[in-house]
């Protein structure tokens, strides 16, 4: 732990008080630092006529390796003296201070004298300017502001640029050296020729300490009035381990979030099922969120500035949910300049351009990403496969995904117009690569364009919205010579949303809006067969949901607020069926201490009929089933706990009181429930609803748990969290009894843990950024097991005997299963950053599972019978190594 020390100056030097002798009994030898490089701070010219001087006194934190941590003003003269001091105290350089030969840390004090300038530095004044220029960081061209530039042969003529990184000197004529310092920056050097009667224009680069540093930035963010949210930012969304570069895998390491499976980036939020999460992209709901359960979201990680995490009572804004809600904010339009990057890795390429057009007042930005996955694994598929028979071809693997993003923003008059388009495809399965060959083939796709006015009125906000969709699912198989069937489900949307936010007084903000969402969806159906070809196409579903809300932000103290809200929801299914839903939310704050604050909420939350993921018709065609109800409570407190490092504690309680989750392991006898299709055989084709033979999927619920997240924002180089989460999800659930040869011998009902519900789950993040601008992060991951139902294999089974007495497995009740083992993989991310004029480049080297866990995912149940029992773990260890290389202009 490291000791801080004062020092005394004595006949023989320098001693170290509190520091005793070593064994020998010498006293410990310390030299201090001197002065290796100077940083001059020039008088302001707006004083020049108050001729005022005098001697700023600082104090200055000088680390291990000579330069300057911290300044802090000691004695003042003048704000503006004392800000020049400021300003130019970083970049003065020193040799290390040493104790026993090792470099440390040390407090220094130190002076900056200013004089008022003489007339002869005022007619120096009005001489003509020689030089003028910019000076920009290297790489990201971004103007530097207070840098400070010297002459050799002027040194007393310092010249700083202004916040647009402008400057303009008059030094006398011919060749000298420039010495240009900024803090943050390595000192630059040129050498100049100037003439007297002619201005050289110049440009000076200067490169960064630390490339792209982990540094605190302030933002204009929205108040506080959520009681569960979290925000990440920045490199908290591009630089966690194991994420592979993609902002909203990270909320996979945040409290309250549970998984399917190690990798799969599905989040179960608060023991919901991941389709009961809504995804969100500035206030536009996204149906698929990421590629091939694997692979990254489906929007390009340069388009996102923020994310919001809300893991239970999202505000009323966010509709038609029973769990929680995350929404992805766009980044703000830079109109300085063109900006791009283009990265490429082992699983996909992509890229970001934006570009302002300053004379209309309009942004343009583009970007796409295309997998080459099918390449690689086909190289590794035909290494694996055995060899086709002669003239034949095996078929290929397929694992494809391709995204892409438009926007165009437009100042009008006192609002901003934007056009935002932006869809995705992915494919996967098998594909023939002969005439004789078998095909079997899934495709997700979706398009979305929205077009977007926010303009002042009335003293608020005003945001309109209009939105055009697509979402397609698709099956296709073929088995030649005479056998293909393939389904088409298309699903188009239009979706209109207005909001308007307005202070009524001020303690009283008033939010308010609404959202229609119509949605129809067509089946296309071929079917050929050896002795009959069917193709139908048929409306399956017509839909219609309005929604209305509105809330109220009332501060009645500065330590209180209060955010009543309500939401209005109506589902209409043609032909016939109506459904509404009405859900009024409360959230508190207190702020109870200077670092601590108290928090609550309640709501009620209503969605149609879900499936484990979001697919085309499936909320609005099961809509006759009726609606999902729950409700959602919350307390919980945040906790500054020192400078850095926030704390915060909640504890929720959800009751499910109506589900309707469509999946085949909700009930142990859904599975063996006879088809919900008519049988194909009798020529009925694309079934109607009256058709449909539907089990029961209703049921209840509750879900609770408590979260805890340590926290340490961007600064100081690192950032990091500790998020810890233990919650218990219930379903009432249906499940068969059996006998001691497995025989069904009857049914009970009880409250049993969800499918996918895990007691504990433990994620530690850390990522720290070195001087040299090397980053280098690890991700810890624990969870317990999920309950041993069967959902990806086989029923808990327990040694018995069989009617014969001999061994032989028997397969417990589902109150009675096991809880499959407990998980744990380690994440790392290293990467290397370059800078040069214009752009830098960034090579990286990403994993998920660097210990290659395997995660069990079921137990195989061998023997019996007479043959000896045997119980082997199911698992493939998901291992994603991500190497790749980014540049950015």
């Amino acid at each position: 732990m490291a000791v801080e020390a004062d020092l005394a100056r004595t006949d023989a030097g320098w001693s170290v008080e509190g520091l005793a002798p070593d064994a020998g009994g010498a006293e410990p030898v310390f030299v201090p630092p001197s002065l290796a490089q100077d940083a001059p701070a020039p008088y302001p010219p707006e004083l020049a006529p108050e001729r005022i001087a005098g001697v700023v006194r600082l104090e200055l934190w000088i680390d291990e390796a000579g330069e300057v941590e911290t300044a802090t003003l000691v004695l003042g003269v003048h704000p503006l003296l004392d800000r020049a001091a400021l300003h130019a105290a970083p970049s003065l350089r020193f040799t290390p201070a040493t104790l026993d030969g090792q470099p440390v840390a040390v407090r220094l004090a130190f002076e900056y004298r200013f004089e008022a300038p003489t007339d002869v530095a005022r007619a120096a004044s009005q001489a003509p300017v020689t030089l003028r220029g910019l000076v920009r960081t290297k790489g990201n061209r971004r103007p530097i502001a207070g840098a400070t530039l010297v002459s050799d042969i002027a040194p007393d003529a310092p010249v700083q640029t202004d916040v647009d990184g402008r400057f303009e000197a008059r030094w006398p004529a011919g060749g000298q050296r420039v010495r240009v310092m900024a803090p943050g920056h390595k000192p630059g050097s040129f050498l100049e020729a100037l003439q007297t009667r002619e201005a050289l224009e110049v440009v000076y680069g200067l490169e960064p300490l630390v490339i792209n540093p982990y540094e605190t930035v302030v933002r204009g963010d929205r108040e506080r009035t959520e009681v569960s949210r979290v925000t990440l930012h920045d490199a908290e969304l591009r630089d966690v381990p194991g994420t592979m570069g993609d902002p909203f895998r990270v909320i996979m390491l945040l409290p309250g979030v549970g998984s399917m499976l190690s990798g799969v980036a599905y989040p179960v939020v608060r023991g919901s099922q991941p389709a009961a999460t809504g995804y969100f992209l500035d206030g536009i709901r996204v149906p698929i969120l990421f590629h091939l359960f694997l692979g990254p979201a489906v929007i390009h990680p340069d388009f996102i500035d923020a994310i919001d995490f809300f893991p239970g009572s999202p505000p009323p804004r966010y509709g038609r949910l029973l769990g929680g809600a995350i929404e992805g904010r766009l980044t703000r339009p830079r109109d300085d300049r063109v900006h791009g990057s283009a990265y490429a890795d082992l699983i996909n390429a992509g890229f970001f351009l934006e570009t302002p057009f300053k004379s209309t007042g309009t942004n343009v930005s583009v970007a796409g990403r295309y997998s080459y996955t099918p390449w690689l694994i086909a190289l590794a598929a035909n290494q694996l496969q055995d060899p086709p028979p002669p003239g034949r071809l095996n078929s290929k693997v397929v694992l494809d995904f391709w995204d892409y993003q438009l926007r165009v923003e437009q100042d009008v008059g006192e609002g901003k117009l934007r056009l935002f388009a932006f869809g995705s495809s992915d494919t996967f399965g098998t594909e023939a690569q002969d005439e004789f060959g078998e095909t079997g083939l899934q495709s997700i796709l979706f398009h979305r364009v929205d077009l977007r006015h926010r303009h002042p009125v009335g003293g608020g906000e005003l945001e309109l919205g209009v939105t055009w969709g697509l979402d397609r699912f698709a099956v296709t198989s073929s088995d030649p010579p005479d056998e293909a069937t393939s389904i088409h489900i298309d699903q188009g949307t239009w979706a209109a949303r207005v909001g308007y936010t307005r202070p009524l007084r001020q303690d009283v903000t008033l939010r308010l809006g609404g959202d229609a969402d119509h949605k129809r969806a067509v089946v296309d159906f071929y079917e050929q067969t050896p002795d009959e070809q069917t193709d139908e196409l048929a409306p399956v579903a017509l839909a219609t949901f309005l929604g209305a809300w509105a809330e109220l932000v009332w501060q009645p103290t500065p330590k209180w607020s209060v955010v009543p809200g309500l939401r209005v929801d109506n589902y209409h299914l043609s032909p016939g069926i109506d459904r509404t839903a009405v859900e009024p939310r409360l959230s508190l704050r207190h702020q109870l201490t200077d670092t601590v604050v108290l928090k609550g909420s309640a709501g009620l939350f209503h969605q149609p009929p879900t499936s484990l993921i979001s697919l085309p018709v499936v909320d609005v065609g099961s809509l006759f089933l009726g609606l999902q109800q729950g409700a959602q409570f919350s307390l919980g407190a945040e906790w500054k706990v020192l400078q850095g490092l926030d704390v915060g504690l909640d504890v929720y309680v959800n009751p499910l009181v109506r589900t309707i989750e469509l999946t085949p392991f909700a009930d142990e006898g859904l599975v063996d429930d006879p088809s919900p299709l008519p049988d194909p055989g009798d020529g009925s084709g694309i079934p109607d609803r009256d058709d449909l033979n539907l089990p029961d999927f209703s049921s209840r619920g509750l879900a609770y748990g408590m979260e805890l997240l340590v926290r340490h924002p961007l600064g100081d180089n690192w950032f990091g969290w500790l998020s810890y989460t233990l919650q218990r999800s219930v379903r009432r659930t249906r499940f068969y009894r059996y006998d001691g040869d497995g025989n069904v011998r009857g049914e009970s009902v009880s409250n049993l843990p969800f499918a996918f519900d895990q007691t504990h789950v433990l994620n530690l993040v850390l990522s720290y950024k070195f001087s040299n601008s090397v980053s280098l992060g690890g991700v810890l991951h624990f969870n317990t097991g999920r309950p041993e139902y069967g959902t990806l294999g086989t029923q808990t089974h327990r040694a018995g005997l069989d009617s014969s007495g001999r061994a032989s497995w028997v397969k417990v009740d589902r109150d009675a299963v096991d809880r499959l083992p407990a998980f744990i993989r380690f994440d790392m991310r290293l990467s290397k950053s370059w800078v040069y004029e214009t752009f830098s480049l960034e090579a990286y080297l990403d994993m998920l599972n660097v210990t290659i866990s395997r995660e069990t995912v079921s137990f195989e149940y061998d023997g019996g019978g007479g043959r000896p029992l045997s119980k082997k773990a199911v698992g493939l260890p998901i291992v994603l190594p991500i190497l790749g290389l980014k540049g950015r202009y």
